[in-house]
């Protein structure tokens, strides 16, 4: 499971959307929300737009690995897709914030990749939410004012990415990603292989 997380603008969606184009192995974790959709996102592609009462009905029955409440609107990764992903032997992609990461390294902090995004500066970052026209003036001024918190937790993270070029730090998440698929623990089969390999010398 290879987490994103970053605050709002700082890039981790065009990351994350880059990295799926280019690597059919990996596959995006859909989050559910109760938030309104914004034009152009597709419900079960960008999330699954549900009320608070399904949200609610979710949480309590356990389908969820973790949740967030974030701008008054909820947010949650339902458990079934992500476990039958990686029992597919896919990888899962997640652009989750850290309260939900700190929940997922509860759930299965076992095979779990944190990279936290950081934007190259505070002006960069408010021109950037300002240029994407999604929000108004003051869920802006909202979005900025909650950055220094969701900042602070980068430590939390085992790579940290600082989105100052967008095509070096594209190869910086392939370069992540690819390193952590050749660990030791995550080759599958390795043992066999190299069993077998011996018994040829």
């Amino acid at each position: 499971m290879l987490v994103l997380s970053s605050p709002s603008g700082a890039g981790k969606s065009t990351l994350a959307r880059d990295l799926l184009a280019k690597d059919e192995a990996i596959t995006m974790s859909v989050s559910v929300t109760t938030r309104e959709p914004r034009e152009a996102e597709v419900d079960g592609k960008d999330y699954y737009f549900i009320s608070q009462q399904q949200f609610a009905k979710m949480r309590d029955a356990g389908e969820l690995l973790e949740w967030a409440e974030v701008f008054g609107n909820s947010y949650a990764t339902p458990r079934g897709p992500v476990e039958a992903a990686l029992a597919e032997g896919r990888d899962v992609l997640f652009d989750i914030d850290w309260q939900g990461t700190q929940q997922l390294v509860e759930a299965m902090a076992e095979d779990l990749v944190r990279v936290f995004i950081l934007p190259p500066s505070a002006e960069e970052l408010s021109q950037r939410l300002i240029n994407r026209a999604q929000d108004s003036a003051t869920v802006v001024a909202k979005r900025m004012a909650e950055a220094a918190n969701e900042i602070s937790h980068w430590a939390e993270y085992e790579y940290v990415i600082i989105n100052d070029d967008l095509e070096r730090a594209k190869s910086a998440l392939a370069a992540i990603l690819t390193a952590e698929r050749l660990k030791r623990k995550r080759r599958t089969g390795l043992s066999e292989f190299t069993r077998k390999l011996v018994q040829k010398l």
